[in-house]
This record gives C-alpha cells, sequence and structure tokens, in this order.
C-alpha cells in the first residue's frame, strides 16, 4: 500500500531526494524480516551470549545513534543505510519494552497504553510543524528525525502489543502469527476501498512487529512450545541474510525508488466510510482477543502447574555438561539473591534469563538424557510461577530456587 493523498503531495517537496522507499511488496516483506530479526537477535545477545539486557540496550543505543547519523548524511534513499537503520530501531525498541517488563516489572496493558500515547504525541507534533505525516515528503532534516523517531515507538509499541497478546490469550507462536497478519489484510483491503492511506500505512506498520516477532518466536522456540526448534542464533542469522539478499537486490534493481511524485484521488466521502470499517476491524480483533482470554490457557506471565519428579544427587552433572550446569545455577543463585532482597525487578529479570538459557539448552540437554531434562524442567516451571504469580511471595519464591539449585548439582 501506498501512503500518499493528494492534499499532501500537492505541497510536498520535490520527490527526487526522498529518503524512503517506495512502498512495494518488497517493503512490507524487508521490514517483517527485519522485525523478526530486531526479536531473535535481542534475545540471543542479551541471554545466549550472556551480556545482559541494560548492557544491550545501551550497546544498541549507540549503535543507534552511529547508524542513525549515517542514515541522515545520505542525500536520497539508499537501501543499505536505510535498512540497516530499520534493523537497528527494531532491536533497539525491542529491548526497551523489555527492560520495562523484565526489569522494572510494569504491565504490558500500561507499557501498551504509554507507548501509543507517545506515538500520538510524535504524530502530533509532527503534524502541527510539518502539515503532513505521509513517507513520500521525507525530504528535510526534521521530516526524517521525526520519521525515525515514530518508526522506534512504534517497534516499542509493537513489541508490547505482541506480547500482551500471548499474555491475554495463552497462544502459540504459531497461532499467535494469524491475528496480526488477517489484520495487515483487512488493512489493505481498506485501503484498497479508500480507507486513508496515512492511516493504513501506519496501522500496518505497527502490526508488523507482532507479526515479525511471533514468526521470529515459531522458528525459535523448542518444539515442546510450539515452536520449530530452530533457537534464536540460527533464526537471527537467517533472517539477517535474507535481508542482505533483499538489499542487494534493491540495490542493483532499484525496485522501490520513488521516480515520481504518487497520485491518489482524495475521496473524503468514501473515507468517512472506510472509517468505520477500521474500527469494525478493531472491534472485530478485541472481540477475538476477549474471547481467547476467557478460555482456560495458561498465561505467558504464570507456567501451568509444574511436574515435580525425582532426581538424584549428581544427577545433573554427571549427564549434562559442566557449563551448561553451572550457568544455570549462576543464573538461579543471581536470581535468589534479588528475592532474597525483596528487588522484584532483578527476580523478574532473573527468571526470564533463566527461562531464555533453558529453552536454548534444551535441544542438547534433552537429547543427552530425557529424563533429567524433565527432571529440571518442571524445577524450573516451578521456579517461573512463583516468581510471576499475581501475588509473589519470598517464601514460595526462595522454596522453588532453592529446590531448583539442589537438583543442579
Amino acid at each position: 500500500m501506498t501512503n500518499s493523498l493528494t492534499s499532501e503531495t500537492a505541497t510536498a517537496p520535490p520527490v527526487a531526494l526522498n529518503k524512503v522507499p517506495e512502498i512495494t511488496v518488497w517493503f512490507w516483506v524487508i521490514k517483517i524480516l527485519c522485525t523478526t530479526v530486531g526479536e531473535s537477535f535481542a534475545d540471543w545477545i542479551n541471554v545466549t551470549l550472556g551480556v545482559g539486557l541494560v548492557p544491550t540496550a545501551l550497546v544498541f543505543t549507540v549503535v543507534l545513534v552511529v547508524v542513525l547519523v549515517w542514515q541522515v548524511s545520505r542525500e536520497r534513499y539508499e537501501p543499505f543505510s536505510y535498512w540497516l537503520t530499520v534493523v537497528v530501531l527494531s532491536v533497539t525498541g525491542t529491548l526497551y519494552t523489555d527492560i520495562l517488563t523484565d526489569t522494572f516489572g510494569v504491565p504490558l496493558a500500561v507499557s501498551t497504553t504509554v507507548f501509543a500515547a507517545v506515538l500520538a504525541v510524535v504524530f502530533g507534533i509532527w503534524y502541527s510543524r510539518e502539515r503532513t505525516l505521509s513517507i513520500h515528503g521525507i525530504v528535510t532534516l526534521p521530516r526524517e528525525l521525526f520519521y525515525w523517531l515514530a518508526i522506534l515507538v512504534t517497534f516499542a509499541l509493537g513489541t508490547a502489543v505482541g506480547d500482551w497478546t500471548l499474555e491475554l490469550t495463552g497462544w502459540g507462536p504459531g497461532t499467535a502469527v494469524l491475528l496480526p497478519a488477517a489484520l495487515i489484510v483487512a488493512i489493505g483491503l481498506g485501503w484498497r476501498f479508500g480507507a486513508n492511506a496515512v492511516l493504513s500505512f501506519w496501522l500496518a506498520y505497527i502490526l508488523t512487529r507482532p507479526l515479525g516477532a511471533n514468526l521470529g518466536d515459531w522458528l525459535g522456540f523448542p518444539t515442546d512450545q510450539q515452536g520449530l526448534g530452530l533457537g534464536v542464533a540460527a533464526t537471527s542469522v537467517i533472517f539477517l541474510l535474507a535481508i542482505l539478499a533483499t538489499v542487494v537486490f534493491l540495490t542493483i534493481t532499484r525496485a522501490d525508488v520513488i521516480e515520481r511524485s504518487p497520485s491518489r484521488t482524495a475521496r473524503p466521502q468514501r473515507e468517512r466510510v472506510m472509517y468505520g470499517y477500521l474500527a469494525a476491524v478493531a472491534l472485530a480483533a478485541a472481540s477475538i482477543l476477549g474471547w481467547a482470554h476467557a478460555q482456560p490457557h495458561a498465561s505467558a506471565s504464570a507456567e501451568g502447574p509444574a511436574a515435580i519428579v525425582p532426581i538424584g544427587a549428581g544427577q545433573a552433572s554427571e549427564y549434562f555438561p559442566p557449563s551448561d550446569v553451572e550457568n544455570l545455577r549462576g543464573i538461579a543463585d543471581e536470581t535468589l539473591a534479588a528475592v532474597r532482597s525483596d528487588d522484584r525487578a532483578g527476580s523478574l529479570s532473573g527468571a526470564k534469563a533463566l527461562e531464555t538459557a533453558w529453552d536454548d539448552a534444551q535441544p542438547t540437554l534433552e537429547a543427552l538424557d530425557r529424563a533429567t531434562w524433565t527432571a529440571i524442567d518442571g524445577r524450573i516451571d516451578a521456579v517461573l510461577t512463583a516468581i510471576r504469580s499475581n501475588n509473589p511471595t519470598t517464601d514460595a519464591q526462595t522454596s522453588a530456587l532453592d529446590t531448583l539449585l539442589e537438583a543442579l548439582t
């Protein structure tokens, strides 16, 4: 879909120096690839490499500044610098939302509301200054800065929306792909029949974030979590290579370069009718989420009842590599220290790190000894349940962590 209106393009500066690509099918393909990388690459660096959530966010904030300076210094749209900026923004926006959720314990409903309000403010200031939100007019530095700020907020908002959806519904990542995909199709149809192009573009742009994130989770999650078991590292590499191949193709063919000013006959009456259509789509999505939330399911914030099976002394060290056992013990020890010091944010962050490290190690450890893996898996589930409870108690969290640490000997 394109996102220009006649009233905007008539007064817009010349498009020869436009700093963004034309909205073709390639735009949406590579945008979804970028959002998938944002989810999987952030998890890989944060947890798999053990960098940590906040340090990872600080590193990528610095990288974002460097990449953004390079991008705005370009005279016109160049695929490599543009999409590199989008990838870094995707990772950074994901990390910002994860920090609010995992480090500070901010509920996803709150972060979703806050990011939506921030995006509305960005759009409001942008429009009041430039009198357009069309990306076909990104030809000045202020417009480009507004554009990239809006992109950053959409990634953070899309992350919060996607995670909140999983929390509300208990859907697996494969199932969760369907809702944002269907909404994007519905918005595209609305645009075809006369919906406001700018509004349609930004709605679809936001929704590509949960679509791409759920797609990445579906590929990377282990099979017992309804994923395909590729792992976050392999998923990141696959999608980064796909992005690189697409960028090379676009650089050679220039298939997404705006060569002329887009035009579209304004139909105010049709647009007003389509506002009703978009509202109906939103109501239908809310109804589906409400229905799914009412069904029995395991919440993303609270695991189901943990199955605790016996494990012998030293069994974990006997069957599993010492480095894996030590890594899990280290995370559990840090989480226990956070619980004992009443550090809610630290305990939530520890639970997330423990969950991710265990999921990443599953393909290897489960193959080594299924019984040992099952015994520890149940104890980790108990830890996650105790920490993520709506009414957590120090005794329950401490007991679950002590039981896990005893098994990791």
